[in-house]
């Protein structure tokens, strides 16, 4: 029988330290502050955007939400953008992503300061999640599945890992982040020549695709661990990852669910991602006060 990887108990873990944290942030008279940029109203995005107000609220972060129009032009959305991008009390911005079809998120990515990109997008932070630099912010879902994994005590050194998905938000970075602790990692997609062969060779299988139900039981390895970080809605209209949950429980050793599995856990690492940034913006003031001393 298979160990479910439940979000909750992950971002309960985290809990805790980042109330800590936070309030020795406020004790400093640092209020972190996470700003959400949104266009438009969709579905996934507003269901997003609850999930992270509820977490910062949790631990004491500051959430505010720019609601910009779907009909936005791109002129105004990145004046809109540069205003919250320049503004001193904010630590953090989260861009909802995709942006509505007329709007270019690139500018967006340039623009944004690094120390306030918690999600990882701009050019620097990209950079140096390739490089392997820590100082730099992944995007929070390829983040979510590595603490999700240390959670668990899954060791990765070594081990046979398939991702599934080759996006910039989490297939590439996220098998990055899998090849610092020395994992032995394939980048799949839904061209790979005999995917089913390379998922079932796999000691760890991470579905990333946005495809409800594409891994099915007869390409998961027997006893492997198999995380899902898709987010879909079926034919029933019930939300699903990409993983047949039902039929491949009965052969992996460990297995996250959707709802309730990385997801859950994203919040918790972007609220991190905003106490580290609140965290270096004190440093960087007590530093300018000492110099002018």
């Amino acid at each position: 029988m298979s160990i479910e990887m439940r979000g909750a108990d992950v971002a309960k873990a985290m809990k805790e330290e980042l109330i800590r944290e936070v309030d020795a942030l406020k004790a400093e008279g640092i209020q972190p502050c996470l700003v959400i940029v949104r266009a438009g109203a969709r579905p996934d995005d507003l269901a997003y955007e609850r999930g992270a107000r509820k977490r910062m609220e949790l631990v004491g972060i500051e959430c505010r939400v720019a609601k910009l129009p779907e009909n936005i032009s791109q002129k105004e959305l990145e004046r809109e953008f540069s205003d919250v991008n320049e503004d001193p009390g904010v630590h953090g911005i989260l861009l909802l992503r995709p942006l509505p079809g007329n709007l270019d998120v690139g500018p967006l990515k340039a623009m944004i300061d690094p120390m306030k990109d918690v999600d990882g997008m701009s050019p620097e932070n990209v950079a140096k999640v390739f490089a392997g630099d820590e100082d730099g912010f992944a995007p929070c879902t390829a983040e979510a599945v590595m603490e999700m994994l240390h959670h668990y005590g899954i060791s990765l050194k070594g081990q046979k890992t398939a991702v599934i998905g080759r996006s910039m938000v989490v297939g590439r970075p996220l098998s990055m982040l899998l090849m610092k602790e020395h994992a032995t990692v394939t980048i799949c997609h839904t061209r790979t020549a005999d995917l089913k062969e390379e998922c079932k060779g796999a000691d760890i299988l991470i579905a990333a695709a946005g495809k409800a139900g594409m891994i099915t039981e007869e390409m998961a390895g027997e006893g492997a661990v198999v995380v899902d970080v898709g987010i879909n809605v079926n034919e029933e209209g019930k939300l699903c990852g990409d993983v047949d949950y039902d039929a491949v429980m009965k052969k992996a050793s460990y297995i996250s669910p959707v709802p309730g599995g990385v997801g859950s856990v994203t919040s918790s690492v972007l609220a991190r991602h905003v106490v580290r940034s609140a965290a270096s913006c004190n440093a960087c003031s007590h530093l300018r006060g000492s110099n002018a001393e």
